[in-house]
């Protein structure tokens, strides 16, 4: 049972062979012939490689430089999946396949060789494979070869999908199949890809779950959350979406084709005063790092870093996100009874307070002082007039007070600025930014923070925030459904903290031993995504 004919990418139904002409018959199309040898591969293989020398050898003073690149870049894919159908032939031949196997109540018997078409990083390589008939019971076979090699029955190598599921956390579905053409002179569907994202994305749960602490972590551990809202489809919208399209009249052009559509839906309708048209979703983001106790030359102490930086975000309620960070919190030793510092820095947010008093008792939480800053130019637009020499020295005055740690004296001076107001409007925007430092003065000492060198704003979330959720998921047209749109999200943190290859790797492990177990082929690639998770949730 040797494997394999090499499928070309413009002409499927031809052999990737020069010299091989398109069949014209049944009878002369390779899909009927009987599978080559690995000997007649591996001298295929060398005549092709042999091809490239005599290229490279004749006339090279009459080329360009750019015209010998692209062709070179040809000849190797061709090369490779030549080599690639010889692999797949040496195993084949190698690899004794039972004529019965009987496993547990399960009885198979093995029938002729089928042939495939796997996708690759060369192209498409059509090899044989045996396959194993079940007997008893309910339930299909499987293919010894595929289950030996670990390939799934969607017909794609796992590299290839993990490259092209790894390029759609960067960009569109449709520009990730672009740039790999770009590459590789073929790709994956666009919908085979949105596919190979919702299969890759049911294993980031257990992958955040199972995924090891860092190693040489600091000796402060700083956490950082904060949420953004992307737009995502309204159910009129998903009613469109899904539902049966009717035919429409052709346009004579493209350029008529939007003007004929506003013409069968009428006027659009304006939107009222504050009416949303993102129908926004929040997600919500963690940011995690460590710091490393120093000394600076004054003896006064120094925390070095961030170390080991990590983001997780996720479409599940704010209450999910802390659940995630106590886990990786306990996963780096950072234990509620070790006695080691975590600060936790947010905006504000009175849920995010309720979930650190609940997750993190032991913690110091910390307000970003730049939202703090804003709220007092908010205060200082109540009693001075904009860019007025008076309203900005107020604001100097009180941010002398918020760094200096006298919290009292600020809201005493602004208690007092209150009683002065007399303007109804202005008085319960002032009154209300008095309310928002009053609640919140237990975690505005800026001045005990700055002398253990510890963080006094967001930046590290608020720049993930604008670079992990707002880069790729709220732009202009996106809109998504949550669930879809998780494990994308989940799949981008992997990929920015680095794990993205040992990530792929942990996916085809865990594949590999669901088909071993199940002795049936297992497919990656998912039609409907897999719900929200729930930790910390339910």
């Amino acid at each position: 049972m040797s494997a394999v004919q090499v499928a070309s990418l413009e002409k499927p139904e031809a052999l990737d062979n020069p010299l091989a002409e398109v069949p014209e018959t049944a009878e002369e199309d390779p899909w009927c012939r009987a599978p080559s040898s690995a000997a007649s591969l591996r001298e295929l293989a060398c005549g092709e490689l042999e091809s490239v020398f005599r290229y490279l050898e004749d006339s090279p003073e009459e080329r360009r430089f750019a015209a010998v690149e692209a062709e070179l870049i040809r000849r190797v894919l061709r090369l490779g999946r030549v080599l690639i159908a010889l692999f797949l032939a040496l195993v084949t031949e190698r690899v004794e396949v039972p004529l019965h196997l009987k496993r547990g109540r399960k009885e198979f018997r093995r029938q002729p060789p089928k042939p495939r078409l796997l996708g690759t990083f060369f192209g498409k390589v059509r090899y044989w494979r045996a396959y194993m008939h079940q007997l008893t019971g309910r339930g299909g076979g499987f293919y010894p070869l595929d289950l030996r090699l670990g390939l799934t029955a969607d017909g794609f190598s796992p590299g290839l999908l993990g490259r092209a599921v790894q390029l759609a956390s960067k960009m569109s579905f449709s520009a990730a199949a672009r740039v790999l053409v770009s590459f590789l002179d073929w790709a994956p569907a666009t919908k085979s890809i949105e596919r190979a994202v919702l299969g890759f994305g049911a294993h980031t749960s257990a992958w955040f779950e199972r995924v090891e602490a860092p190693e040489e972590d600091g000796d402060v551990l700083v956490l950082q959350f904060d949420s953004k809202g992307t737009p995502t489809a309204t159910a009129s919208e998903l009613r469109k979406r899904r539902g049966k399209r009717a035919k429409k009249p052709r346009a004579p052009s493209p350029r008529h084709r939007g003007r004929d559509q506003r013409a069968r839906r009428g006027p659009k309708k304006r939107r009222k005063k504050g009416d949303k048209s993102k129908n926004a979703r929040m997600a919500t983001l963690v940011a995690m790092y460590t710091l490393k106790r120093s000394q600076a030359e004054d003896g006064s102490p120094l925390l070095l870093g961030p170390l080991n930086r990590r983001v997780y975000a996720s479409y599940a309620p704010k209450r999910h996100a802390f659940a995630i960070a106590r886990r990786e919190a306990d996963k780096r030793g950072f234990t509620k009874e070790s006695g080691k510092l975590i600060q936790i820095v947010t905006d504000g947010d009175e849920d995010l307070a309720r979930y650190v008093a609940e997750f993190f008792p032991e913690a110091i939480h910390t307000l970003d002082v730049l939202h703090v800053v804003e709220r007092l130019w908010e205060a200082a637009g109540c009693l001075f007039r904009e860019g007025s020499t008076q309203l900005e020295e107020w604001v100097e005055r009180q941010k002398g007070h918020l760094y200096a740690g006298r919290i009292g004296q600020l809201l005493l001076e602004h208690e007092t600025e209150l009683q002065l107001l007399r303007q109804k409007r202005k008085r319960e925007r002032f009154e209300a930014t008095l309310n928002y430092l009053t609640k919140r003065s237990d975690m505005m000492r800026y001045d005990e923070f700055a002398a253990q060198d510890l963080e006094l704003s967001s930046g590290m979330v608020e720049g993930a925030i604008r670079y992990v959720i707002g880069q790729r998921f709220d732009e202009g047209g996106m809109r998504w459904i949550r669930e879809r749109a998780e494990a994308l999200l989940q799949l981008r943190c992997v990929e920015i903290n680095g794990d993205w290859e040992r990530f792929v790797q942990f996916v085809n492990d865990r594949v590999c031993a669901e088909q071993e177990r199940r002795l049936r082929p297992t497919k990656l690639l998912l039609k409907t995504p897999k719900p929200l998770p729930v930790l910390g949730v339910a």
